[in-house]
């Protein structure tokens, strides 16, 4: 079923895909709970506040969970529960298409209506049945416990109840039988990755996008003793990519700055500009900042532009962190103001992002096809700006995490087409570190099933499109 179906015979889902129902009875209420903040409960609330923001606001999840989780009903959690408000609301909203199925083929008039966190809290309730390594009994009782401490969904809690305990018996066979394409991927994803890449393709995007993406580091030197250091493997790309999960700030090198997060595709688009020491660069569009330390620990001089003053400072004290200098520069970077020009440039473009719902499941529930229109607009003018400030002889590297034409492979088709002072300089099999991922045109193009391995934990990268061009002399 589709985010805007209707399913036979009851009402249909809302606009964020929940489904919805009309004066519907509660059934039989469940035994009130004794204890409201029993533990473990105070992060489910959080948890399910955090998916409510996301399906009903479209909110970043990222930035809920960290708002939620500085707030002061967090402040005397534990980490381990602080781990598990993120782990059940990502959960929740990676899946969220297998959840609102298996909910509407159970809730025969569908979701009732003015009901509080009923929905949200259902929806964590199936994370940690269907997916997370918490028991049944904890997951139904701590779930019952959520909906009864709400006043407008207490009256549900028998429902919730019963629904939560037919899917605890019958969860081998819901995700036996789910389709992460037909599923788990808006219906508008899934069509136009089947349109762009076929459907076996289509349905390995699909498969690579529900599973947790791994933790890939960039260090700044001697990637070898660093994976020996870190239980680490060195990729293809020049990434390593963390064998266990581990609080980072405790691993070797954290201290020193001798590397940082950073997803191996993401890690690309820097190489390709390849920087020399002293010459003028402009990473425009430049936080959080992995980018930007790539061009650093280059030599280069980076001036690093973003519109966010609160993101460049989290840049400043990553960069601080790796005893970086760059010179950073809170404006609109078709603002910027720049006549002597950049020997080079790297614009990693605002974009849908559809290449990353492994790191930000949340993707696939806030963007629309109409945001296509939208950010196509504004790429295609910082292109035009960055061309502009570009030096005769300059590299431009423009790149997007979008698995979409319009925001990649058109969006340089059309600036080469306007702009003869540009040609493309093809990027090889040898640079982008996996064969596959270079175009015939001589583009990168890197899909979410790419850097397989035989543990699935550690396999995939996020998808990213990028181009480099040369601007004549």
């Amino acid at each position: 079923m589709t985010q805007n179906e209707k399913p036979a015979g009851r009402s249909g889902p809302d606009r964020k895909g929940r489904p919805a129902r009309k004066g519907a009875a509660p059934g039989k209420p469940a035994r009130p709970a004794q204890d409201p903040d029993a533990p473990g409960l105070p992060a489910r609330r959080l948890a399910a506040e955090a998916v409510a923001a996301v399906l009903d606001e479209r909110r970043a999840l990222d930035e809920t969970l960290d708002r939620l989780l500085e707030g002061e009903r967090a402040a005397k959690m534990e980490d381990r529960d602080r781990a598990l408000t993120r782990a059940i609301a990502t959960v929740a909203i990676r899946h969220f298409g297998t959840i609102r199925k298996t909910l509407l083929a159970r809730l025969k008039s569908g979701m009732p209506e003015d009901s509080g966190l009923f929905a949200a809290a259902l929806s964590t309730g199936l994370a940690q049945l269907l997916w997370l390594d918490v028991p049944d009994h904890a997951a139904v009782d701590l779930t019952i416990r959520l909906i009864q401490s709400d006043r407008k969904a207490e009256r549900y809690a028998g429902l919730a109840n019963a629904v939560l305990r037919r899917i605890g018996r019958e969860k081998d066979a819901i995700l036996a039988a789910r389709d992460p394409l037909a599923d788990d991927a808006p219906a508008w994803l899934a069509a136009r990755w089947t349109q762009r890449y076929g459907a076996d393709a289509a349905a390995r995007i699909a498969a690579a996008q529900t599973q947790e993406a791994s933790v890939d580091l960039t260090v700044k030197a001697d990637p070898q003793l660093w994976a020996e250091r870190l239980d680490a493997i060195v990729l293809p790309t020049g990434s390593l990519r963390l064998r266990n999960r581990a609080a980072l700030p405790s691993l070797p090198g954290y201290d020193e700055g001798a590397w940082w997060v950073q997803d191996a595709a993401a890690a690309i688009p820097a190489r390709l500009l390849a920087v020399r020491p002293g010459e003028r660069v402009a990473d425009l569009c430049a936080a959080p900042g992995g980018k930007t330390a790539q061009l650093a620990a280059a030599g280069a001089t980076v001036l690093a532009v973003d519109r966010s003053e609160v993101r460049l400072k989290r840049l400043q004290a990553n960069m601080d962190r790796l005893g970086l200098t760059v010179e950073t520069r809170a404006v609109d970077a078709l603002q910027l103001d720049e006549p002597e020009g950049f020997d080079a440039i790297l614009l990693d473009a605002p974009c849908t992002a559809t290449g990353t719902l492994r790191r930000h499941p949340d993707v696939a529930w806030t963007k629309e096809e109409g945001d296509l229109v939208r950010l196509a607009s504004l790429q295609t003018r910082l292109l035009d700006k960055a061309a502009a400030m570009l030096k005769p002889g300059g590299r431009l590297v423009y790149c997007v995490c979008s698995l979409e034409p319009e925001e990649g492979e058109r969006q340089i088709s059309m600036l080469l087409a306007r702009n003869a002072a540009l040609s493309r300089a093809p990027i090889t099999a040898d640079e982008a570190g996996a064969p596959d991922a270079v175009s015939p045109e001589g583009d990168l193009r890197t899909l979410p099933f790419m850097l397989p391995h035989e543990e699935p934990r550690l396999s995939g990268m996020d998808g990213f499109y990028a181009a480099r061009l040369e601007k004549a002399r």
